[in-house]
């Protein structure tokens, strides 16, 4: 699985059938860090179905990036607008966003996550999916060409 994404509607999907029982999801929304997912059972059998056995260091921790913001993203389909795109349309302050793309991990999730808090947006699920679960300095820097080049009112 390592070239390849993972299906991340399926996920999204799994995600959301899980939340839908009482209780199933709420340890894992009220962890303050990724790491503290891998003391949930919930988180593992959230992730197992996609591969989290065979999974590589770097996938894993790509399965918890997503774990650990899922909760504050909602799905609107294709035409919903980027990570980028809907924080400039919620009115996130540049310098914020400036402090995600400088920080190093775990800190630039963490500070990401206060943003998604903020501003509660609807976004384009596979997208912002892919640019999780990658997360390098150069997925951090397309997130901000998003942002800053969003015309706003």
């Amino acid at each position: 699985m390592s070239n390849e994404h993972p299906n991340f509607a399926d996920f999204y999907a799994a995600w959301e059938s899980l939340n839908k029982k009482p209780g199933a999801t709420a340890d894992m929304r009220r962890v303050s860090s990724m790491d503290e997912l891998l003391d949930l059972p919930a988180f593992y059998r959230l992730v197992e179905p996609f591969g989290w056995k065979t999974n590589t260091h770097y996938e894993k921790l790509g399965w918890q990036r997503l774990v650990f913001l899922i909760n504050y993203i909602v799905d609107k389909g294709e035409n919903a607008p980027s990570l980028g795109k809907a924080l400039a349309l919620g009115k996130v302050n540049e310098k914020r966003l400036f402090q995600v793309v400088r920080a190093d991990s775990p800190n630039d999730i963490l500070q990401l996550r206060r943003l998604l808090i903020q501003v509660k947006p609807d976004l384009n699920w596979q997208k912002t999916a892919r640019l999780l679960w990658r997360w390098s300095i150069k997925d951090k820097r397309s997130l901000l060409e998003d942002f800053v080049l969003t015309p706003q009112d």
